[in-house]
């Protein structure tokens, strides 16, 4: 007699009952082309998504070169646009080399993939966004993980190691938009031959001279030990990410990366875009600190009106809220007031606290703000201003 199976996929009505109780479903809300609500929830920091040489960066190029890259980097999908923007990121950055990927998440992978090998150590940031996680956990490498933001707790882990080993950290974080003290995991790396890598996403476009980064400011652009990822797709408002480094580390990465030798590369109308943001940046350098400038009053006005706000290093201001049901229910109340805001709950956020999070924007009027934090604190559920981590 044939033995009774569970039905294909049973398992995930449990989760989703799981999920429910602990209040951590997640649902897609489709915004419309033009939307009325006043936006601090996207990761357009620079205010460039729309403007109005980025688009015609973008169309111009789809006209050209198509509305696809038509294969993968090392086939068809590498044009000349893909160069340039190569080219001047690095420039901009301070670093030898580049290379384009089709995503910031595929960027992470490749990074950290191909350069941890079998018999390597990796030591990452218990912060560390999911794309640098995966990479970690897909590695041949072994992985420990170190307190956040801990240099020391990093040498400890080194100093348990012989052989090849790369530190691994985001430069801003995406929770609570603090800075990585780059600065000593370089100084620790160095102390035994490890190579760091940064994911810079939160960093390029609002953090360094006119928005070069957090590496170009710590002083750690071009140095042979390090390498660096970025995205396209926040400050600079299109899409797709890169990977810069020594050119011996790219060439590395063409031959070694599977997110770059086995995707599609990013489409001519996204690198159109970001290059013309980032020409636009070059021109307009106080754009970053404008960025800068509006996390500060943000998070300043936030903690007049007694919430618990932490402080931005870079245009990302987080909210604790007292419970995940809370959080989700004071980013659906300040929708429902015009206000778009992020909600990070578990397992998003490493801590296990809700929190609204905001995005600082260049664009933002001084209006704008204020209106933003009249209606975040008039929302903002009991216990939120008690919240401690």
């Amino acid at each position: 007699m044939a033995t009774p199976h569970t039905p294909a996929f049973g398992w995930i009505g449990e989760q989703r009952r799981a999920r429910e109780a602990a209040g951590l479903v997640r649902t897609l809300r489709p915004r419309p082309a033009d939307s009325p609500m006043l936006d601090l929830a996207s990761n357009d920091y620079l205010g460039l998504a729309r403007h109005p040489e980025v688009v015609e960066g973008a169309a111009g190029a789809a006209r050209r070169w198509g509305g696809g890259a038509t294969g993968s980097r090392l086939v068809t999908g590498s044009t000349e646009l893909h160069a340039q923007l190569e080219r001047e990121l690095a420039e901009f950055c301070g670093f030898e080399a580049a290379l384009v990927f089709s995503s910031g998440y595929a960027a992470n992978l490749a990074a950290v993939t191909a350069l941890a090998p079998h018999g390597s150590l990796i030591v990452s940031d218990a912060g560390n966004h999911a794309s640098l996680i995966d990479g970690c956990r897909l590695a041949r490498g072994a992985t420990q993980v170190a307190p956040h933001a801990d240099p020391e707790s990093v040498r400890k882990a080194l100093g348990t190691h012989e052989g090849a080993a790369v530190v691994v950290t985001d430069s801003v974080f995406s929770v609570d938009g603090d800075r990585a003290p780059v600065v000593e995991l370089a100084q620790v790396a160095r102390e035994f031959g490890a190579g760091l890598i940064i994911d810079d996403a939160h960093g390029l476009g609002v953090v360094g001279t006119g928005g070069r980064g957090v590496p170009y400011a710590a002083g750690l652009a071009g140095a042979a030990d390090t390498v660096v990822s970025v995205t396209l797709s926040k400050s600079l408002g299109s899409q797709g990410g890169a990977v810069l480094g020594p050119a011996h580390v790219i060439d590395h990465l063409v031959n070694a990366a599977r997110t770059f030798i086995f995707d599609t590369g990013l489409a001519p109308a996204a690198c159109g875009a970001a290059l013309a943001a980032l020409r636009l940046l070059r021109r307009e350098p106080e754009r970053a600190a404008r960025a800068r400038n509006v996390a500060t009053s943000l998070h300043q006005l936030l903690q007049n009106e007694g919430l618990l706000a932490v402080r931005p290093d870079a245009a990302v201001v987080s909210v604790r809220a007292p419970s995940p049901d809370a959080a989700v229910r004071w980013a659906a109340d300040c929708r429902d007031a015009g206000l778009s805001v992020g909600c990070f709950r578990p397992p998003s956020v490493p801590d296990g606290i809700a929190r609204l999070r905001l995005t600082a924007r260049a664009d933002l009027t001084e209006t704008e703000v204020a209106e933003a934090v009249r209606v975040i604190s008039r929302t903002a559920p009991n216990g939120a201003s008690t919240v401690r981590s």
